[in-house]
């Protein structure tokens, strides 16, 4: 993707790509899309596809494929052990990152599921820049305990800091000089901080927390889920990584790493996941939960199929043009909110677009899930499904306190290669309308809470009749429009 000049003198970001398949999209009248949002508790998760427009819910598994992966998947070899697929993903990873070992799994929380029986000891911390829901829900699980260390500025809704996705080092210094060392299972940098922004880290912050903990013999596990992201704003913002090619800060930013796992729904444009692992020993602790919890060795849980597009979509990482729309994108919509003044996390990361629900309505209290309730007004005045990031994220501890959010953002993920720049122009025109009318908006309360992840399944209602009061203002201003 490039930026392009127009004779007019302004600035798009240009796709390097064309559209070659599409699927037909529909935009139900704002009185069915109420209905839906109804019908679905309040929470964009339990949504029909059917009645969304613009689906913004994740990067997750809804990427564009190239025409390279969709060729590939036609040459998939199905046998259950020794499958030649497995061995071209696996040669394929020992390209890039350069670690011998690897676990297929179904998806990055499966690898998580593995890492953590394996490596987290009851009792212990796991320091990291970042937590995301499933890591801490499988750290706690098996006995851990988190300690987030992100830097001051990771906390900043509006900064113009680069990286703030890095790891505290001073802090996680001080951690192992009270605790010992013992006392870490591992330290977890998250590449691309998901429920902070997508926030990136450096490749010299990643240089020093590893110096850390090579000195004290810690492992350092990196979640390279967002890794494309992060690579980019490597190259772009880095003075360092300038004059590198995104193959070659790939390799440096493996090289400071122990295990390195990743959601190949985000990282290589398919479904399904895995570990790499560069010490042995720990391989053959890990390996016996593959054929326990996923499938064979040979491919964990995953479509051979999958495999083969993964293994394309991995090399494709590595060309700058195909990961860079994404983050370009992106920041297009990030600045256009912000010329805007509707609050958003600055300066713009990977993953998507992040509203700060915190000041666009700073009238309901954390308590009555503002990100939720932004979210749910989203999708009723545009047909647009975002993600709730914020408390309701959260879960209640043993005690049943429930702990209010650092952030209560809602992301309106950019799956890569999917989305019109019209398209993404109709969102902002919708945020913008809504953010005129936003004291219309009301807060959720709970009316049916799961213990377990309960942002995935949870039914919520609206503490007053706001949504009727929504509707009738769309109304009032678009007339019969959609």
């Amino acid at each position: 993707m490039s930026k392009v000049t127009f004779f007019r003198g302004q600035q798009l970001p240009l796709e390097m790509h064309k559209v070659r398949i599409i699927q037909k999209l529909t935009l139900l009248p704002i009185e069915e899309r109420k209905e839906a949002m109804a019908e679905a508790g309040y929470n964009t998760f339990l949504l029909e596809n059917k009645d969304v427009f613009l689906d913004m819910l994740t990067d997750s598994g809804v990427n564009a494929m190239s025409q390279d992966q969709q060729a590939a998947m036609l040459m998939a070899d199905d046998a259950y052990a020794g499958s030649a697929t497995y061995t071209r993903l696996h040669d394929k990873l020992v390209e890039i990152f350069d670690m011998e070992y690897f676990l297929p799994a179904h998806q990055g929380r499966a690898a998580e599921n593995i890492i953590s029986k394996v490596m987290v000891r009851e009792g212990t911390l796991v320091p990291m820049n970042y937590h995301f829901t499933t890591t801490l829900a499988h750290i706690t699980v098996n006995g851990g305990e988190v300690v987030e260390l992100v830097i001051p500025e990771g906390l900043e809704v509006t900064s113009d800091h680069p990286f703030k996705g890095n790891l505290d080092v001073d802090a996680l210094r001080k951690l192992i000089d009270e605790r010992g060392a013992e006392a870490l299972s591992y330290v977890r940098m998250e590449a691309g901080t998901n429920l902070i922004g997508g926030q990136p880290f450096s490749v010299q912050n990643l240089r020093e927390v590893s110096a850390v903990c090579r000195e004290h013999g810690i492992p350092l596990v990196l979640d390279a889920s967002l890794l494309a992201d992060n690579l980019y704003f490597n190259k772009v913002r880095e003075e360092s990584c300038r004059d590198k090619s995104i193959r070659e800060i790939t390799k440096e930013i493996a090289d400071l790493s122990d295990v390195l796992y990743f959601s190949a729904r985000k990282l290589g444009f398919g479904r399904g996941g895995g570990i790499c692992i560069r010490d042995e020993e720990l391989y053959k602790k890990m390996r016996g939960y593959v054929p326990m919890f996923e499938g064979f060795l040979t491919y964990g849980g995953m479509s051979v199929r999958e495999m083969e597009a993964i293994t394309v979509g991995l090399d494709e990482t590595m060309d700058e043009d195909m990961i860079n729309q994404g983050p370009q994108f992106i920041e297009y919509m990030v600045t256009e909110l912000d010329k805007r003044n509707i609050p958003v996390i600055t300066p713009a990361g990977g993953l998507g677009a992040h509203v700060d629900a915190m000041r666009f309505v700073d009238h309901i209290p954390q308590t009555e899930y503002p990100a939720a309730a932004l979210a749910a007004a989203l999708y009723v005045c545009s047909g647009v499904r975002g993600m709730e990031r914020g408390t309701m994220s959260e879960a209640r501890d043993a005690e049943g306190v429930e702990p209010l959010a650092d952030m209560e953002l809602v992301r309106l993920a950019m799956p890569r290669r999917v989305f019109t720049l019209s398209q993404v122009n109709y969102v902002i025109d919708r945020l913008d309308w809504l953010y005129q009318n936003r004291q219309l908006i009301g807060g959720l309360e709970w009316e049916e809470e799961p213990e377990i992840l309960r942002f995935f399944y949870g039914r919520l209602k609206p503490k007053n009749d706001w949504l009727e009061q929504l509707v009738e203002k769309f109304r009032e201003d678009f007339g019969d429009s959609l």
